[in-house]
């Protein structure tokens, strides 16, 4: 019943996606989208699917939607893959399925065209230590391959916690100062900064989240303090470009301040 449904509406779908498109078309794009995109194990449960079709759907749903921003003219794309939290609760089954698909993109990207087609720079940020050896080689190998690139940037949250990031940041400015190489006084905005993940990675304009869960879950806690924040009900798998659309066309509305 759902296939029959989803034909009868196929054409209206068509019609109210080209509608969508053209209110944003014109107008300001984000330079930064960041996605946390949650809902697949749900997803799962209730089509009766593995966790591995699941995860194999979201994977497919994340080629998709990389895609669709890069062709609307988006600069950076930052994806939590994988939180601090998943890396040590989750079952080591389900966890080794997501690893996978993991490891499966970051194969597709090093030995792909894409990042080379449009000059992509990939960076994969977390505990990424805590990995496997051949996950830390394969994702060295993909940032070694795109260093070079700056006309756009992927950037892949895997074993990712905000808090933690900070932590280890705290950590790193306080050896350094016991070193004699920073003092207390020098400690700014832009010095703490420095000792992240990625010193480089922009704060994102526009944050989406998929499933219906309305919280940002350890997420680029310092990072998306002024963000534009966008939740999506659909589950990963089922997000659609209308959902994209509807999240560009919320952000071009929006009136941004940064706290002043």
């Amino acid at each position: 019943m759902r296939k029959v449904l989803k034909l009868i509406f196929r054409p209206v779908y068509y019609v109210y996606e080209k509608w969508l498109y053209s209110q944003i078309k014109d107008g300001p794009v984000p330079r930064h989208v960041a996605i946390i995109p949650d809902g697949n194990r749900r997803f799962a449960r209730e089509n009766s699917l593995s966790f591995d079709n699941a995860y194999d759907a979201g994977y497919r749903k994340l080629k998709e939607v990389l895609i669709w921003l890069l062709d609307l003219g988006v600069k950076n794309v930052t994806v939590f893959a994988l939180s601090t939290e998943n890396c040590y609760k989750r079952s080591k089954v389900e966890l080794d399925i997501v690893l996978e698909y993991i490891k499966k993109g970051l194969l597709e990207l090093l030995t792909g065209d894409l990042v080379h087609k449009y000059r992509i720079k990939v960076k994969v940020i977390g505990k990424i230590s805590s990995l496997p050896e051949d996950f830390q080689r394969l994702a060295n190998e993909l940032m070694k391959a795109t260093e070079t690139y700056n006309d756009r940037k992927f950037t892949l949250a895997v074993c990712y916690g905000g808090r933690q990031e900070i932590i280890d940041a705290m950590k790193a400015i306080v050896k350094d100062i016991e070193k004699g190489k920073l003092r207390p006084d020098d400690i700014s905005e832009e010095t703490f900064r420095k000792y992240f993940y990625d010193p480089e990675l922009e704060d994102p304009d526009l944050v989406i989240r998929t499933s219906g869960e309305v919280r940002i879950s350890n997420f680029l806690l310092w990072h998306i303090a002024y963000s534009e924040l966008f939740f999506v009900d659909a589950y990963w798998p089922e997000f659609r470009k209308i959902d994209l659309w509807r999240a560009i066309r919320s952000y071009q509305r929006r009136e941004r301040h940064f706290g002043a």
